[in-house]
């Protein structure tokens, strides 16, 4: 029996193409996890990974009809507005000739499993939760001719109703999955997964969910990620990101291990980023970090606004994150931030609050940063805490494939104005940056940086004229023309 693993094409948004908030960032690595288990189950296994290969759906579905596999497993991610593309390809599989049982896996699936199953009746079973032991029972199963309903973590139909046999508990022993399958061609730098899961539970965030609400972080033991990239360093990759949700881990004891790979990692000479919380950064544990090759870091800050914080339900202080940011600075990093500026629940006051932190700590510096610390709001998701709150309190409108995403009412008509106006302007810069016949595409920045710096000054300026609007009260002028009158002000500094 073949088994084919796809990560499927990506297609992008015309409004999120600057958001990752669709799924956690180790998504990335899912489908490489689910065949390397498979693999060493001695199953004939093969992983496509199309989304690395850039290619589209009608190549990919060429290539499965080729492969012609039994078990056709997919690690589906959300694709926005695009989402229904990713079904549609499903479905052309059907009707092309595909017989294959198909499956999916993933945050998206798991967090949307009933709906996909009602909807979608060429998808045969959903994987519900952490997936690796799940696809191996399933493929086992189906190698052996059984009817796959009693395996703990699977969705599927029988009849004409949807059975779900038992939440399997996400692993504890991480050493024991095997290091995922990969496609290194043209990477030059390789993500890894050190741990799996976050101890804390922000309402914006599908992570919770995804777990069951069971051990939600869980590490990897130093010594087994020293040998993953050992692996890699010999495969020629000599630089990488740890896309881990929270790479340090709760208290002291995720520090000392932490620790411990920084000293195991320091003689390969290597270069690395990673993502943690602003309350794991200590001095000795960056001073180990940037010895061993650290050179970027994304805090989890989130909010200025004391209040916005405890409505986040982001366990931390605004002290401990501007500590954090001045401790980075004094290792030689330069921290990116997460950071929304606009939440549905932000009063005029949360923004003033925002836009004085940022100003506070130098990180309005940057265009490339400037631009999306002013414009990035809160994304609400099925699956999260902020999901389920707004659907109680009567202001989510369910969007999107499958009401996966939630439009929110806001809270304050002022704010939800300046969120309108500032993420149409922010948006128009940052698509003007990603193109190559611009002046600030971002390739040009060493060429350029006097044009860079004036226009990151006026988007600054503009931003502070315009909560200067809102703070007046009604009536907010005309949003559409105030768009276009801040667009012709910034676009007479390009």
């Amino acid at each position: 029996m073949t088994i084919l693993i796809l990560e499927h094409p990506r297609i992008l948004s015309s409004i999120h193409f600057n958001d990752i908030a669709n799924t956690p960032l180790w998504s990335c690595l899912m489908g490489g996890y689910g065949a390397a288990i498979l693999k060493e189950s001695g199953l004939q296994v093969k992983f496509l990974n199309a989304a690395e290969k850039c290619w589209d759906f009608v190549k990919t579905k060429e290539a499965i009809l080729e492969i012609s596999p039994s078990l056709l497993s997919i690690n589906g991610i959300y694709l926005w507005e695009h989402t229904g593309c990713f079904f549609d390809f499903i479905a052309d599989l059907k009707t092309s000739g595909f017989n294959g049982h198909i499956n999916l896996f993933g945050f998206f699936p798991t967090l949307a499993w009933t709906k996909i199953l009602e909807k979608y009746l060429q998808v045969d079973s959903i994987i519900v939760g952490e997936h690796e032991k799940t696809l191996d029972d399933l493929a086992k199963c189906m190698e052996n001719g059984g009817t796959c309903q009693d395996i703990p973590g699977l969705a599927m139909r029988k009849e004409n109703s949807l059975i779900y046999n038992n939440k399997r508990q996400p692993e504890v022993d991480l050493d024991g999955f095997s290091f995922p399958a990969r496609d290194l061609e043209g990477v030059s730098t390789a993500s890894i997964l050190a741990s799996r899961g976050c101890y804390n539970h922000c309402s914006f965030c599908p992570i919770p969910t995804f777990y069951n609400n069971g051990p939600l972080w869980r590490g990897r033991s130093p010594y087994n990620i020293f040998k993953e990239i050992k692996e890699l360093i010999d495969l020629g990759i000599r630089d990488f990101y740890f896309v881990d949700p929270n790479f340090v881990g709760p208290g002291k004891k995720g520090k000392e291990r932490i620790i411990q790979l920084a000293e195991l990692l320091a003689p390969l000479e290597i270069t690395f980023g990673m993502e943690t919380r602003a309350n794991d950064l200590d001095s000795r544990l960056l001073e180990s970090l940037v010895k061993a090759g650290l050179k970027s870091l994304l805090l989890g800050i989130e909010s200025g606004s004391k209040k916005i914080l405890g409505k986040l339900n982001k366990a931390g202080s605004l002290n401990t994150s501007e500590k954090a940011i001045g401790l980075c600075r004094s290792f030689g990093i330069e921290p990116e931030i997460g950071f929304l500026m606009f939440t549905p629940d932000s009063s005029i006051i949360d923004i003033q609050e925002n836009f004085e932190f940022l100003l506070r700590n130098n990180l309005l510096d940057r265009l490339e940063r400037t631009v999306n610390l002013l414009s990035h709001y809160q994304i609400v998701l099925k699956g999260t805490a902020g999901y389920n709150l707004f659907k109680t309190q009567g202001r989510l409108e369910k969007i999107g494939a499958l009401g996966f995403e939630g439009e929110i009412s806001y809270a304050d008509n002022a704010v939800e104005w300046l969120k309108e106006v500032v993420v149409h302007l922010c948006r128009d810069l940052l698509y003007q940056m990603g193109q190559a016949d611009s002046l600030i595409h971002w390739q040009y920045f060493d060429d350029n940086k006097e044009i860079f710096k004036k226009i990151n000054g006026a988007l600054v300026q503009v931003f502070k004229e315009l909560l200067k609007k809102s703070q007046k009260g009604r009536p907010f002028p005309d949003p559409e023309i105030t768009k276009n009158d801040m667009r012709r002000f910034l676009h007479g500094f390009v």
